[in-house]
């Protein structure tokens, strides 16, 4: 929840506004619905606790939370979002992003990385 609850501040101060949070049906779970430019966006996001951040040239053995993306998550929040999109009568586009959070343990500091149509 803490990962999410940065991820929301992180895209509030990209433009976005949040709509819903955590919102559990049947086929799934929806992290973050926000909204942005006419364009409804699902945001799937992971988080992971870390002793440093990734570095853009980092080769090294840390885990990358991105590996949860995988296609059958992905799946999952592109039919919960068709539901939402159908509850809501959303009449916009729409689409599924995800949201890699680090939290570094010795300071609490946060590293976002916003993955834009990962579908």
């Amino acid at each position: 929840m803490l990962g999410e609850s940065i991820a929301a501040e992180y895209l509030k101060r990209h433009g976005f506004s949040i709509r819903d949070r955590n919102i559990t049906r049947k086929t799934g779970e929806l992290d973050l619905i926000a909204e942005k430019e006419d364009t409804l966006h699902f945001i799937e996001v992971k988080t992971i606790l870390a002793d440093e951040f990734p570095r853009d040239d980092d080769t090294g053995d840390d885990y990358d939370p991105s590996l949860n993306l995988h296609e059958a998550k992905i799946r999952k929040v592109a039919r919960t979002g068709e539901w939402y999109v159908l509850e809501k009568e959303w009449e916009g586009d729409w689409q599924v992003d995800g949201c890699l959070v680090w939290l570094r343990r010795r300071d609490g500091q946060a590293l976002v990385r916003y993955l834009p149509q990962i579908v």
